[in-house]
């Protein structure tokens, strides 16, 4: 398998295997469905999109939240429309495949709220800058003339990955390198860490079954925001230039989250 993939790097894989929890194969199977839910509201696909859209700095609270989704409590369209729109792509992905047709529809559901109509589910066409508050560029995404390329070296290791046969230390190592890989490459105009962190709960689910939807690794996230931009930020400031070989603080986050 690993001269089969293109992009996601496996060299850490033996010191990750050996640092994740023992307990994580009985962690994961003691999840469960919180009672709250319903077949119309999932609570933890409200947690997931609540804490995912707080990582990008949407200021809305998890239990208006609730009352909005579960129980029709009326707020200003734009404290819950984006967090709509993301519950609405989590709750596509867990009955569609993982695969490049459905990972660009759960952009266009996703981005309906922040991308113009035209640019949703669509690679961007110029370059990309992340930068801090104050203005300053600390990280210079993939080229928009490399950005097709990159992506479908993602997309087809992502369909070998499916196909394998893995460990639950491997599908964790691996969700966590495709929410890494695909945040670096940011190929959308917006919405890129919204898709990162789904794509990897997506993966999860794949692999593992339907239990992967209740973990709280967005809400994780975002409780320790500092040390996840921290993480993703080890690896470098240039696309071209980067050094997986720093990315162990940030695989090791996801099974923390259990």
């Amino acid at each position: 398998m690993n001269d089969q993939l293109q992009i996601i790097p496996t060299d850490l894989l033996e010191i990750y295997s050996q640092q994740v929890p023992k307990t994580l194969q009985s962690s994961f199977e003691a999840l469960e469905d919180a009672e709250i839910s319903t077949d119309t509201f999932s609570f933890y696909t409200s947690v997931s999109s609540v804490f995912s859209s707080k990582i990008e700095g949407e200021d809305i609270d998890l239990d208006s939240y609730i009352k909005h989704k579960k129980f029709g409590v009326e707020f200003l369209p734009d404290y819950t429309k984006k967090i709509d729109d993301l519950y609405n792509a989590y709750t596509f992905a867990k009955t569609n495949e993982l695969n490049q047709k459905n990972i660009s529809e759960a952009h266009k559901i996703l981005s309906k709220s922040i991308v113009a109509t035209n640019w949703q589910g669509k690679l961007r066409s110029q370059n990309m800058y992340v930068t801090t508050p104050d203005g300053r560029i600390e990280y210079v995404a993939t080229s928009p003339f490399d950005l097709e390329n990159e992506m479908n070296k993602l997309y087809s290791d992502i369909a070998i990955l499916l196909n394998e046969k893995l460990s639950i230390e491997e599908v964790f190592f691996f969700a966590s390198l495709i929410h890494l890989v695909f945040v670096k490459i940011h190929p959308w105009n917006d919405g890129n860490g919204r898709t990162a962190r789904l794509l990897e709960k997506w993966f999860l689910a794949q692999k593992l079954g339907h239990n992967a939807w209740f973990i709280q690794s967005e809400k994780m996230y975002y409780s320790q925001h500092n040390h996840y931009y921290k993480n993703i930020r080890l690896l470098g400031l240039e696309y071209t230039e980067l050094d997986y070989s720093q990315a162990l603080p940030f695989l090791l986050m996801l099974p923390a989250s259990l």
